[in-house]
């Protein structure tokens, strides 16, 4: 049996592993949970969720490794791109005129090391399988407009809205991250009641993970990798 734990960004990452991924992962014998990032405590109350500075991400993951160091352990990310904080591992030094694509290849191999670093000789070094969503959440639910029917019934103008601008890009992992046009921000255009936590995770469920593996390259490529653990071994060479 293989256990993957994942550092999520917020509430929505959190239940769409605990309620999308960890079905699929758990039906091919690797069994998933997650936890939001912690980024502070008040009063003696934690508060989850929202990646604001990358200490708080580097504590949670090296905190987590160093808690369940066992063979049959693994663990992952999921957070997005856009406004990724500049603290992050390789941020400040990205070269501005790389892809996408080519973006998140870079930074998840730097956030890769630097828990390794910070690890040390610990053998759980090695199990850490970092993913950052090209470019938020978001955009996986671009992979098929009509699934936004399932918060938005009988909305079919705003499916063909989100439709028209799917059509402008090759993937929905391609649409842009700025400020004005990121996923999120056109869906609030169109409309304005959405709710990430809720409306966004009815909706991923709607569209289903063959649609979203489908549309989504960089995001297919992330659960194939987490699917084939079924199949890696639980022996370490380390102490």
């Amino acid at each position: 049996m293989i256990r993957l734990h994942a550092v999520v960004e917020g509430q929505t990452e959190e239940g769409f592993l605990n309620e999308v991924l960890a079905p699929e992962l758990g039906r091919h014998g690797v069994f998933a949970d997650a936890r939001r990032i912690a980024t502070g405590r008040r009063h003696g109350r934690l508060f989850r969720g929202g990646l604001l500075k990358y200490k708080h991400l580097a504590r949670d993951l090296v905190l987590w490794m160093k808690e369940d160091q066992g063979t049959d352990s693994w663990f992952t990310t999921m957070i997005d791109l856009h406004r990724l904080p500049a603290d992050f591992p390789g941020r400040v030094t990205l070269p501005t005129n790389l892809s996408g694509y080519d973006r998140v290849a870079r930074l998840e191999a730097e956030l890769g090391r630097d828990i390794a670093e910070r690890l040390q000789e610990l053998p759980v070094r090695q199990r850490l399988i970092p993913y950052i969503q090209l470019h938020e959440f978001e955009a996986l639910l671009f992979s098929s407009p009509r699934g936004f029917l399932e918060a938005f019934p009988g909305n079919q103008f705003a499916v063909n809205q989100l439709t028209a601008i799917r059509a402008q890009f090759q993937n929905p992992e391609e649409i842009d991250d700025g400020p004005d046009t990121a996923p999120s921000k056109r869906i609030l255009d169109i409309l304005p009641d959405y709710q990430k936590p809720v409306a966004g995770l009815l909706i991923a469920q709607r569209i289903g993970l063959a649609a979203i593996r489908s549309e989504c390259r960089h995001f297919d490529k992330w659960l194939t990798r987490l699917l084939a653990l079924a199949h890696a071994p639980t022996t370490s060479s380390g102490p």
